[in-house]
């Protein structure tokens, strides 16, 4: 599948050469950071850049009306905290630690005078933030184009390239602690709304439920049919037609 939401997640700090990765050991310091703890905060100046040793990190923005809106989850190899190392702005998202979490912190000025003279290190972060970028238009597409249901298969596809994990009775959990609120946030929808498609996907035989983690059936009919579904939606828009779907299996 080539579709944006099937890119795997980035294992940045594992594709490093043994000699980069010391390196940067040297340039940082690795911190210990418990559930919940605050990694960094929005407002928080941005002089530095963090990897993701081991744990998971959620990140996310409040909306004008304070309400959480999650952007990503990070995992072990993984970099975040990019965004201001250009300009060494103040950071305009939040980053907490969703287990007990340990980060490499390297300073932003560090960093740049290592990049500036490795240029194969330097390209896998911008081959990264280039993924990253198609990732969020992929998703900022899905929220004016796609109804509830379709965003919904969606974020579950992107889950399942990021945190699936194959079953040895058939399936693929996802293996992530996500409540049917948090989906909402990921996807500028209600609970209610998730839960509604969750309950029809259940019903359709694409999800179900194992140690309460979801688990999808059939990931690769689960996205032809989400494929469908936009398709269906675009067509619509195009000819002008009133509101609706066409029932491909994901509408109820």
């Amino acid at each position: 599948m080539d579709h944006a939401w099937y890119s795997a997640p980035s294992d940045f700090w594992g594709n490093l050469t043994p000699g980069v990765r010391t390196d940067l050991e040297n340039l940082g310091a690795r911190t210990r950071f418990q559930k919940h703890d605050m990694v960094f905060r929005a407002g928080s100046d941005g002089r530095d850049v963090h990897v993701l040793m081991s744990g998971r990190v959620k990140i996310y923005a409040l909306s004008p009306v304070g309400r959480a809106v999650t952007l990503w989850f990070c995992l072990p190899g993984e970099i975040f905290g990019l965004a201001e190392m250009a300009r060494s702005s103040p950071r305009t998202v939040y980053a907490e630690a969703c287990t007990d979490a340990e980060v490499l912190i390297l300073p932003c000025d560090r960093l740049r005078t290592l990049l500036l003279s490795d240029a194969t290190t330097a390209m896998q972060l911008v081959d990264m933030l280039s993924c990253r970028l198609r990732q969020l238009s992929d998703v900022m597409l899905n929220l004016i184009a796609d109804d509830v249901n379709t965003r919904v298969a969606k974020l579950l596809l992107r889950l399942h390239a990021r945190y699936g994990r194959a079953l040895e009775t058939g399936g693929y959990l996802l293996d992530l602690p996500l409540t049917h609120q948090e989906m909402a946030d990921m996807i500028g929808t209600t609970r209610q709304s998730v839960s509604s498609a969750v309950t029809l996907l259940r019903q359709r035989g694409l999800l179900t439920t194992t140690d309460h983690r979801l688990c999808l059936t059939d990931p690769e009919r689960l996205a032809e049919l989400a494929e469908t579904a936009s398709t269906g939606q675009a067509g619509q828009r195009s000819a002008a037609t009133p509101a609706g779907t066409t029932d491909i299996g994901l509408k109820s």
